[in-house]
């Protein structure tokens, strides 16, 4: 009957609007081409780092395949970060947080992939138990090399407070191969992985624990720089080699596939993060299916990503994680953490942790993310995206199998060297401002407030592992520009300065001029502004008042064409150490150089470089 109530509802609102026909794609077309005003239709189209393109239009699916649906019905586990390493403080923290809305912990071991210079020490991590109902409260272990060890102590931890294990939710989190990625050390062959997961298995799981033993960390792809594709072939390969070890060392599929659960980062690209977790579940249900097993779907826990979180204006991490937590709730995440605000300055004080427990919370609560088991479904653009990620995942994946699988990827540095082509190109994208960092790249401020964090992380992140994946922020380039700035402050007591020498009258300027402040500032240097100068002698008499030891031209290209050489000129007379000019140079650059010009500041320049440049200008005599 339900099922005819909703089809009646269909059926009135299309009777209803069948008097008023849409515009179709051609209308819409039209109207675009209008905007467009000659430029070519691809403008509107993206294309990732992966090839997928991913235009501003696509059409309503229809079908009615494999649904990836959440591996538990109903909400998703709001989990809290657990990683102070005093166990006594930990055990607070996880009190406080469970009282306070979460439904389960993430414990976070000190060299585990989402540690980032802080976590517990394995041999106390049990104590930041003491008073937790683990028939209540989940766990998810970011357990790092020593996995094996700590998932043992665990289950007899268990078995010790007397607590059925069928009552729990703990994810293990064991997964040698993502230890040896981070490290750059050998990764364990097949022999190996059977002899040590069997063991495991048997002892731990076998108990009647509800939960994986074992994850596919793809966390280690992203925070590395990899691409979305990457990432889910990495999972895909990582899982299929412990399925194999696991029914080597005498299990059937069917619980061996029991044992393996999947941990993924979520960012602020909201379609992608999406498609990800959807493509991720479709192609692992391909390959249950190649095994002859029926489908379930796969236990995904999702994090708030690493490599998008800032030092700089920090409180826009927030939005971040919200567009993050909001992907992952709607991807269908079995259980979601949440980087708090201040993670990448150090460790979290309470109200960072409340903060970032918050924000699940009001997006269960208050949003019912949790209501709708997939509500992408449907819709073009995610059914696309999702469809275009599995065919590339895929084809990934095989590369990866047909090359002695995920360890012969990692003992022969090909996984790393095609992350690696993929950062490259990601951070000349950063560098040109192409992908914005919203604080950081763009909308900077140099006059910031200080935030509290328990501990201070350094800005050179030195706890890095070199040889291995490791993990980098895209904000890291500009950051290093604002400490370089910072570092200048210490010594003369204010932010290195540029003068705008804003010529002609304020329509002439005005754009250039605050686009050029928007781009100096997010490298630490100050802007000074001035009203419309008449003449180069002007902006001279301006710039030696100002103080600054940097200058950069504003105004139109014809004020240019008239005035532009004789101001550098000028500029550079009056004791201007570095001269830059807002915009492309065009056929004057080769007389703008002569004249003093350093660098040209427009956009697609890579901002990175030029700001640099301008700061190596900034030292004292």
């Amino acid at each position: 009957m339900a099922g005819k109530g909703v089809k009646a509802g269909h059926d009135a609102i299309e009777a209803f609007g069948a008097p008023f026909a849409g515009p179709g794609e051609a209308e819409w077309r039209a109207l675009v081409a209008k905007v467009l005003n000659g430029a070519p239709f691809d403008k509107l189209v993206s294309k990732t780092y992966d090839g997928i393109t991913f235009g501003p239009l696509s059409q309503r699916a229809t079908s009615t395949g494999f649904r990836p649906l959440r591996g538990d019905r109903g909400v998703w586990r709001v989990m809290t970060r657990i990683d102070h390493a005093d166990p006594a403080e930990a055990n607070r923290q996880a009190l406080a947080d469970l009282e306070g809305g979460a439904t389960g912990l993430h414990l976070v071991m000190a060299g585990s992939a989402g540690a980032h210079g802080f976590g517990l020490e394995s041999d106390a991590a049990l104590q930041t138990l003491a008073g937790v109902d683990l028939a209540g409260a989940a766990l998810e272990i970011d357990a790092g090399a020593d996995g094996a060890r700590l998932a043992a102590e665990l289950a007899a931890f268990v078995e010790r407070a007397n607590i059925d294990p069928s009552r729990t939710r703990i994810g293990f989190g064991v997964d040698p191969i993502g230890a040896a990625a981070l490290t750059g050390e050998t990764p364990p062959d097949a022999g190996q992985l059977a002899a040590s997961l069997g063991n495991l298995a048997t002892t731990v799981a076998g108990p009647g624990f509800h939960g994986p033993l074992c994850v596919a960390d793809a966390r280690i792809v992203h925070q590395a720089g990899g691409s979305e594709a990457q990432e889910i072939a990495y999972a895909l390969s990582t899982a299929l080699a412990y399925l194999r070890a696991l029914e080597a060392a005498g299990l059937s599929l069917e619980r061996a596939r029991d044992m393996i659960g999947f941990r993924l980062a979520v960012d602020a690209d909201e379609f992608f993060s999406i498609g990800k977790l959807r493509a991720l579940r479709t192609l692992w249900a391909g390959i249950e299916s190649a095994c002859g097993l029926e489908p379930k779907p796969a236990h995904i826990h999702a994090e708030t990503a690493w490599r998008m979180m800032t030092r700089r204006d920090p409180w826009v991490n927030v939005l971040r994680a919200t567009v993050a937590t909001f992907s992952a709730a709607v991807g269908g995440a079995d259980a979601i953490s949440v980087l708090p605000l201040t993670q990448t300055l150090g460790l979290p004080d309470a109200t960072a942790r409340r903060l970032a427990r918050n924000v699940q919370l009001v997006l269960l609560d208050e949003s019912n993310l949790g209501r709708v088991e997939d509500p992408a479904a449907g819709a073009g653009a995610f059914e696309d995206i999702s469809a275009a990620l599995c065919a590339k995942s895929w084809s990934l994946f095989q590369d990866i199998e047909h090359g002695g699988g995920i360890a012969g990827a990692l003992r022969s540095g090909t996984l790393k060297d095609a992350i690696a082509d993929v950062q490259a190109r990601r951070a000349a994208g950063i560098a040109r401002r192409q992908e914005p960092i919203t604080g950081t790249s763009e909308f900077a401020s140099v006059q910031e407030a200080d935030i509290k964090v328990l501990t201070p992380l350094s800005a050179q992140d030195s706890w890095k592992r070199g040889n291995g994946l490791a993990a980098i922020r895209l904000a890291e380039p500009f950051e290093h520009l604002r400490e370089r700035a910072d570092a200048f402050k210490r010594t003369t007591g204010a932010f290195p300065k540029i003068f705008l020498a804003n010529l002609g009258p304020v329509a002439a300027f005005s754009a250039r001029a605050t686009w050029a402040r928007n781009v100096f500032e997010a490298g630490g240097i100050e802007a000074l502004a001035c009203d419309g100068l008449a003449t180069p002698e002007a902006a001279a008499k301006a710039f030696a008042q100002s103080g600054a030891r940097l200058a950069c031209i504003c105004s139109s290209d014809a004020i240019y064409a008239e005035q532009a050489v004789a101001c550098a000129r000028a500029l550079k007379k009056a004791g201007a150490r570095w001269i830059g000019l807002a915009g492309r140079p065009g056929e004057l650059e080769a007389a703008l150089r002569e004249a003093g010009i350093s660098g040209f500041a427009f956009a697609g320049c890579d901002a990175v470089s030029t700001l640099g440049e301008a700061l190596d200008h900034t030292a004292a005599d």
